[in-house]
């Protein structure tokens, strides 16, 4: 079986996302692919008031061959879109809840 192309996967994703984002004009959305370092973003600022509004709604890395949601305020969930594209479970960590957490979900502890 061929191995999935993992950053390839997450970008495809982002950029879904990314898209749907920049349609709200009163945020400025970066999308960062850092795909040298496996590090991929979806930050929302804008300035409201003279109050900085500066937010990181997707955060994902992949490390050791391994799919870590690091943050997710999606609505559908990045773990959720990852699994509708042939990622298996055992490929996805929920970085974001804590390790003794994770091991009550069928996603990968570490």
């Amino acid at each position: 079986m061929e191995r999935l192309n993992y950053p390839e996967i997450v970008t495809q994703i982002l950029k879904e996302h990314y898209q749907y984002h920049t349609q709200d004009s009163q945020y400025e959305t970066q999308l960062i692919l850092d795909s040298e370092r496996n590090h991929y973003l979806l930050i929302s600022l804008r300035w409201q008031n003279e109050q900085r509004d500066y937010g990181c709604s997707i955060h994902v890395d992949i490390k050791d061959g391994k799919i870590r949601i690091q943050q997710d305020f999606t609505e559908q969930g990045i773990a959720q879109q990852l699994l509708d594209l042939g990622v298996p479970k055992s490929d996805i960590v929920l970085a974001f809840r804590s390790p003794f957490v994770r091991q009550f979900s069928n996603f990968s502890v570490n």
